[in-house]
């Protein structure tokens, strides 16, 4: 287990896992420039190590972040906030590249705004009974620029999207369950063991195989069904060709399971 703390956003390896924690718990985890800088680093850290396999991004303190802290963050990002080198974008919206491994994101206390826009970039989202949601960008003069007004509709349909958006009212746990921005709601102490639990989970698998299918599902959000569908036979026959396609086979044949290399 490695762990360490780099300005607002903390790291720890567990195994294949990566960690990666908001920790400016003193302002709710408010992002400011440092922080989203951080964050931004530390997902290309997690992309570039091949030991790792899926992220868990959650927050330090009682609350997940209660969204841009927008007195600090303002100017940089009406002058044009860019990614910084190094770094893989986490929203998918600003210009840098993304991560091609899983990520999870587990929420509680207060989800606004730009911590909203992370989860939907994100592939899995769990979160506490006790969290409270809330797109506010109307409530203070501008829009949502991180990719809500993107995605929430894909995942949430056109009203329940336009109902949040357009108001910046606050939604519960039930109602984001509801919408399908969460897969499972729990009891505050239960979110961070089960969200482990399932990364470790994923991680198990074939990480090739893992890479292959979160890449063509976002191919088909991208660029359609067709673009995707053409590259479906070209992957599988690469991937069959794999070290972890026979170690799958032979786990199956011997009733075990597989121990996989990304290889």
């Amino acid at each position: 287990m490695n762990a360490s703390s780099k300005g607002r956003v903390s790291r720890e390896s567990r195994g294949a896992v990566m960690l990666i924690g908001l920790d400016r718990a003193s302002k709710r985890n408010a992002f400011d420039l440092e922080m989203l800088n951080d964050l931004c680093l530390a997902y290309g850290e997690f992309e570039r190590d091949a030991a790792l396999r899926v992220a868990l991004v959650f927050a330090h303190g009682e609350h997940f972040t209660a969204g841009l802290d927008l007195a600090k963050v303002a100017a940089t990002f009406a002058a044009g906030w860019q990614i910084p080198p190094g770094g893989c974008d986490p929203w998918g919206v600003f210009g840098g590249p993304r991560v091609s491994k899983p990520v999870i994101v587990a929420v509680q206390g207060y989800c606004y705004t730009i911590g909203i826009e992370l989860m939907l970039a994100s592939d899995i989202n769990l979160c506490a009974s006790n969290t409270r949601f809330a797109q506010l960008e109307v409530q203070r003069g501008i829009f949502p620029f991180g990719g809500a007004t993107l995605r929430m509709h894909r995942v949430a349909g056109w009203g329940n999207a336009m109902r949040w958006l357009l108001t910046g009212d606050e939604f519960d746990a039930h109602e984001a369950q509801r919408c399908n921005l969460v897969q499972e709601v729990m009891a505050s102490e239960d979110l961070l063991p089960r969200a482990l639990w399932l990364a470790e989970r994923i991680a198990k698998q074939a990480p090739l195989g893992v890479q292959a299918t979160l890449a063509s599902a976002r191919q088909a959000l991208k660029e359609g069904e067709a673009a995707a569908a053409a590259d479906l036979h070209p992957t599988a026959a690469k991937l069959m060709a794999s070290e972890d396609a026979r170690e799958g086979l032979n786990a199956m044949l011997e009733r075990r399971e597989g121990l996989f290399t990304g290889k």
